[in-house]
């Protein structure tokens, strides 16, 4: 797959990695549209690429929304054709241990999962009849492992990695690709920003491994794609982990509960 003259759309792209991926992808000529909850990283976006005019539109949206998805849809196909590309990128960090209110609880669900399967319906059908279409999922590491301090986040990201699975299954001998991103940190708000994930789940993110800047996020992205690969790993670490996982279930919960104690132990 080469994104060269195709039509993307790029959910959460105001900032972190959606951001990043807009960019590059205009950069290698695609027409994107870049939708976000916030409309001030988007404006900066479309007028940033001045040796691409016209390559990107900003809408704001809310991917929460089913009305609002199929909104941006209509744009795109409006002002550019068919859309070949969807990233669904937007994500939200709601959510501390088991989380009281439900209402978080559903926040997380409708931008974590629902919102890639509401895009997917409307989507799905229509590269099946074209034969070729992109489905690319931004999940974590903690859909494949699991997320210390945050079962929101945790539940949900698992939930987005198992519809990215089933797309692939159901439809890739039918011309869709499904591309599933698992990264552990990255530089983006929803790791920095106090609002997002509590300090314990922020600390286990960031003693794991290394943090990412989105560029390098978005440049695995785009290789992955070329490949047709389904898991793409920016830490190639996780897939290590992910098979210590499956090799002994028992034994690597024992090494996370292990791992969540000693961060408990460090000061706040």
């Amino acid at each position: 797959m080469h994104v060269a003259q195709k039509v993307a759309i790029v959910t959460g792209g105001g900032g972190g990695i959606g951001s990043a991926l807009a960019r590059k992808l205009a950069a290698a000529g695609a027409k994107v549209v870049v939708t976000d909850l916030d409309a001030t990283g988007l404006d900066e976006i479309v007028r940033g690429d001045a040796d691409h005019p016209g390559a990107a539109l900003a809408v704001q949206a809310d991917v929460s929304d089913d009305a609002q998805i199929a909104s941006v849809i209509e744009t795109a196909e409006k002002a550019f054709g068919p859309v070949d590309l969807y990233f669904a990128n937007a994500g939200v960090a709601a959510g501390d241990e088991l989380e009281s209110d439900d209402a978080v609880w559903d926040l997380a669900l409708d931008v974590n999962v629902r919102a890639h399967i509401r895009a997917a319906r409307r989507l799905i059908p229509g590269w099946i009849e074209r034969g070729e279409g992109y489905f690319v999922s931004t999940a974590s590491a903690a859909g494949l492992l699991t997320q210390i301090g945050s079962a929101p986040y945790s539940v949900t990201k698992h939930a987005a990695v198992g519809f990215a699975e089933w797309l692939s299954v159901t439809y890739g001998d039918k011309g869709v690709r499904v591309s599933c991103l698992c990264p552990m940190g990255v530089n983006t708000k929803l790791l920095t920003d106090d609002a997002a994930l509590s300090a314990t789940a922020a600390r286990a993110v960031t003693t794991a491994g290394s943090v990412l800047e989105p560029s390098e996020v978005a440049e695995c992205v785009l290789a992955a794609m070329e490949a047709e690969q389904f898991l793409i790993l920016p830490h190639p670490e996780v897939l290590e982990m992910y098979r210590h996982k499956g090799a002994d279930y028992d034994r690597w919960i024992r090494g996370m509960r292990r791992y969540q104690a000693s961060l408990l132990a460090q000061p706040s």
